[in-house]
């Protein structure tokens, strides 16, 4: 894999806060929110870790929004994608 541009890191950043953002509300105990959705809570945590490199699929980004009830219009309507 290729060295991630700026550009790329920002928007990994800002999915995996919004992610957090989300879930909080959802359930603000990442191991709760992972049982009542039966993944391993280190999946969540992944998801909302800002220095992953590999960030996440627009598939995962789906599932998770099915998890919360929104979605993925709402998902990325956010001031976390502006600019």
């Amino acid at each position: 894999m290729g060295k991630l541009k700026p550009e790329d890191i920002a928007l990994n950043t800002s999915i995996a806060l919004r992610i957090k953002e989300l879930r909080i509300k959802a359930n603000p105990n990442q191991s709760k929110f992972a049982d009542k959705h039966f993944i391993d809570r280190q999946i969540v945590s992944r998801w909302e870790n800002i220095n992953d490199k590999r960030g996440v699929s627009i598939h995962t980004i789906n599932r998770f929004c099915k998890m919360v009830n929104i979605s993925l219009k709402e998902f990325f309507d956010s001031d976390l994608f502006l600019g």
